[in-house]
């Protein structure tokens, strides 16, 4: 059975994706505390949220880089 391993560079890519839709999930709920002028004490009272939310904006990254690494290897092929 093959290994499958990761290199140092993808590692890091990921790294970055999911730090990436952290953020985007804090910044939401820093949005929504604003928007509807609630407690700050949510932003960290919500972290099950915003983690939720995270994992969501993870899965839509990933499709998304998946829909054109796809369209990348088809014109590759042209």
């Amino acid at each position: 059975m093959k290994d499958i391993l990761f290199t140092v560079k993808q590692q890091k890519r990921e790294i970055r994706f999911i730090a990436a839709s952290i953020l985007l999930a804090i910044g939401v709920n820093i949005y929504a505390i604003i928007y509807y002028n609630t407690e700050w004490k949510e932003l960290y009272t919500q972290w099950f949220t915003v983690l939720v939310l995270s994992v969501f904006f993870y899965i839509v990254f990933a499709i998304i880089r998946l829909m054109i690494g796809i369209i990348q290897r088809l014109n590759k092929k042209k």
